[in-house]
C-alpha cells in the first residue's frame, strides 16, 4: 500500500493581494521545474497543513498549495470576528487561484481537492478547463441542498446520536428546525461566549464524524478557539448560500471538463459526504476513473484514501521531468 512521500519544506512562499482586502498565504515545494499541481483544501475555512505537502513525488512535481480567504495564513483571519466574509465565495477564490498562477508563471496545473476542496476543484476546472491538467477528487462535496441537509439537519444524526447532542446543544428546541440558520445567528452575532460555543461545537461535530475510527487528538484541535470560530463561520457562510450554485450545477456541467483526465476517490462509509454524491458525479462521467475504499471514511489521513490518491498523482507524473 502506498504512503506519503517524506516530509518537505517548501522552497518559496508570500501574500499575494487578490482584491477586497484580501491577501492569500502560498507556498511552492517540491521540483521548481516539475509538473505542477495545486492542492485546494476543504472546509471551507480548513486551511493547508505541511502534511498536504507529501501527496506528490517531489521531485517530480512543483507543488503549490495555498489558505483560500481569511483561513490558514491567509488575511484578515476569520478567527477574528470583524472579519467581513462577504466578499469570500466560490468564485471569488476560483478568481484568486488564476491569479495565483498568473503569480507562479505556471500556464497549467494539476487540479487535486477533497471535499470542499473537490466542489471547488470541479467549479475552477469547470471556469478554466484549458489551464486544467488533470483533478483528483476525493470525498465529493456539491453542497447541494439534500447533502447539507443529511450532514447539518439530519441524517448523519443517525449514526452518531451522542456526538448529535453535543453540536445541538447550543441552540434551543425551538430553534432547531433550521440548524445552519440557528448557528449564524449565533456565529455572526455579539455575544462573545455564545459565539464561541456555537463554533466549537459546529467543528467538533465535523472533527469527530469525518474518520472512521474516533480521533479524539482532531476533535481537540478544531476546538482550538480560533480555529473554531473560523472554521465554523465560513463553513456556515458558504453553506448559507450554497455555495453560490445553481442547484446541481456541478454535476451538470460535467460536460466541460470531460475530455480532462480525472481520477476519483471516495470512502464507502464517508459519512460527512456520503457516496451517493460521488456516485452521480460518476454515472454522469463515466471517463474519469472511479474508487471506491471500501475501509474508509471521508478524511483524506485514512491508509486505503491515501494508496490510491498517491497511485493517482504517480500515475499522472509519467509526463513530468525527470532529473
Amino acid at each position: 500500500m502506498r504512503t506519503l512521500y517524506p516530509p518537505i519544506d517548501p522552497y518559496d512562499s508570500g501574500l499575494l493581494d487578490v482584491g477586497d482586502g484580501n491577501l492569500i498565504h502560498y507556498e511552492v515545494s517540491g521540483n521548481p521545474d516539475g509538473k505542477p499541481a495545486v492542492m485546494l483544501h476543504g472546509g471551507p475555512g480548513g486551511g493547508c497543513s505541511a502534511r498536504q505537502r507529501r501527496q506528490w513525488n517531489p521531485d517530480l512535481y512543483r507543488i503549490v498549495l495555498f489558505d483560500q480567504r481569511n483561513c490558514g495564513h491567509s488575511l484578515p483571519h476569520a478567527g477574528d470576528p470583524a472579519t467581513d466574509l462577504s466578499a469570500n465565495t466560490t468564485w471569488n477564490l476560483v478568481a484568486d487561484m488564476d491569479k495565483l498562477r498568473e503569480h507562479l508563471g505556471i500556464e497549467r496545473w494539476q487540479v487535486f481537492g477533497g471535499s470542499w476542496g473537490s466542489a471547488l476543484a470541479l467549479a475552477y476546472a469547470q471556469t478554466h478547463p484549458d489551464r486544467t491538467t488533470e483533478l483528483v477528487l476525493r470525498g465529493i462535496f456539491t453542497l447541494r441542498p439534500e447533502e447539507l441537509h443529511w450532514f447539518y439537519q439530519a441524517g448523519a444524526n443517525h449514526l452518531f446520536p451522542d456526538l448529535w447532542e453535543s453540536y445541538v446543544r447550543p441552540i434551543p428546541e425551538e430553534e432547531r428546525g433550521d440548524l445552519i440558520a440557528a448557528f449564524r445567528r449565533r456565529l455572526e452575532g455579539q455575544d462573545d461566549a455564545a459565539r464561541l460555543a456555537a463554533a466549537r461545537a459546529w467543528a467538533q461535530w465535523e472533527a469527530g464524524t469525518i474518520t472512521l475510527l474516533p480521533d479524539p487528538e482532531l476533535v481537540e484541535e478544531f476546538g482550538e478557539e480560533q480555529m473554531a470560530i473560523c472554521f465554523a463561520r465560513i463553513e456556515n457562510h458558504y453553506f448559507t448560500h450554497a455555495g453560490w450554485f445553481e442547484p446541481g450545477q456541478l454535476i451538470r456541467d460535467v460536460d466541460r471538463i470531460r475530455h480532462i483526465p480525472a481520477v476519483i476517490v471516495q470512502g464507502r462509509y464517508d459519512a460527512c459526504t456520503p457516496m451517493a454524491t460521488a456516485w452521480e458525479l460518476h454515472r454522469a462521467w463515466p471517463e474519469a476513473e472511479f474508487h471506491v475504499v471500501q475501509d474508509a471514511g471521508h478524511s483524506a489521513t485514512e491508509p486505503g484514501i491515501v494508496d490510491r490518491l498517491i497511485a493517482a498523482t504517480d500515475g499522472f507524473s509519467l509526463d513530468a521531468p525527470r532529473g
